[in-house]
């Protein structure tokens, strides 16, 4: 991913929270093979730790256990910007937006640990619903039926484009345009704006 510096977010914080808000993002591996999927993210490793799985039926399980690197790509919040919003001057139209890229190993994971990865993923995406309280030979099946993995981060690239390179009078322009917009992501590129990066449940920055 090309990052100028002025875009440069490779911090393990403000990747980590990009990565923990937007948790759905597709792993590619060296065939060129992608699955889109829901992550968790450990702050095992230096860089932190991705835990997934795939259905044993898909031939990708097979490409994530031969032990070549992968890359998984987390895209947050994007927003169209207008150079109507820029102070009187030629400019152009562009984007804003925030993006991770992670890349590492995968390794599988055995039949326990998968069950306990599954009950992990429930939890932290449905608090009310009890994985464990399902019958014996239903939960034995469906872990049967997945691949899980983990993914110790080797490398990561963070990339937040929040019209840095533009005037502070251009930036709060452009922050009021997406703050005012009726599109839920360009209210949050705005939010992401004015608070220097991400923003989690109770609202403060995640920098």
């Amino acid at each position: 991913m090309y990052v100028p510096r002025s875009f440069d977010a490779s911090d393990v914080a403000f990747c980590h929270a990009v990565m923990r808000a937007y948790p759905f993002a597709p792993i590619v591996t060296a065939d060129l093979t992608a699955s889109h999927l829901p992550f968790l993210v450990e702050d095992r490793g230096p860089l932190g730790t991705l835990l997934g799985h795939v259905a044993r039926a898909s031939p990708h399980h097979d490409e994530l256990g031969k032990g070549n690197e992968a890359l998984v790509t987390f895209t947050g919040p994007h927003a169209y910007v207008s150079p109507t919003w820029y102070e009187p001057g030629p400019a152009v139209p562009t984007w804003n937006y925030c993006a991770v890229h992670a890349y590492g190993t995968p390794r599988l994971l055995d039949e326990a640990a998968t069950r306990a990865y599954l009950g992990t993923l429930a939890a932290h995406f449905d608090a009310g619903y009890r994985f464990d309280s399902l019958p014996e030979d239903y939960l034995v099946k469906m872990v049967r039926a997945i691949v899980a993995f983990e993914l110790p981060i080797a490398r990561l690239q963070g990339k937040a484009k929040l019209s840095q390179n533009r005037s502070p009078a251009d930036a709060a322009r452009v922050a009021d345009a997406l703050a005012a917009s009726s599109v839920e992501g360009d209210r949050d590129v705005a939010k992401w704006m004015r608070a220097g990066g991400p923003i989690d449940a109770g609202g403060s920055s995640g920098q």
